[in-house]
């Protein structure tokens, strides 16, 4: 039986402006922003870099913690990137290998 699990992600592009999503399947939901297949916030400003995420086991711990992190001041959530991926690259390579 394969386990369910949730995720909770923040995209961005080069300035960085931030988006913070979540979906129970990150490589798709991920592709499908870089595909511009999502109208609204990220394809208006063109966030396209995976930057950072977190596992969750269920639905409500995800959103949760989505709703915690988008009343977080924007210094906050750029702390909380570089603590995970300093350099700020796109970490969507990483999660499709």
């Amino acid at each position: 039986m394969k386990i369910k699990r949730y995720f909770v992600y923040i995209i961005g592009n080069g300035k960085p402006v931030l988006y913070i999503g979540v979906t129970s399947d990150l490589i798709k939901r991920i592709y499908q922003h870089k595909r511009k297949y999502i109208e609204g916030f990220s394809k208006r400003y063109n966030l396209n870099k995976l930057l950072y995420y977190e596992v969750f086991d269920s639905a409500e711990e995800a959103i949760k913690r989505e709703k915690q992190l988008k009343n977080w001041h924007r210094e906050w959530k750029l702390n909380l990137i570089k603590k995970m991926n300093p350099e700020f690259k796109d970490l969507y390579e990483d999660i499709v290998k």
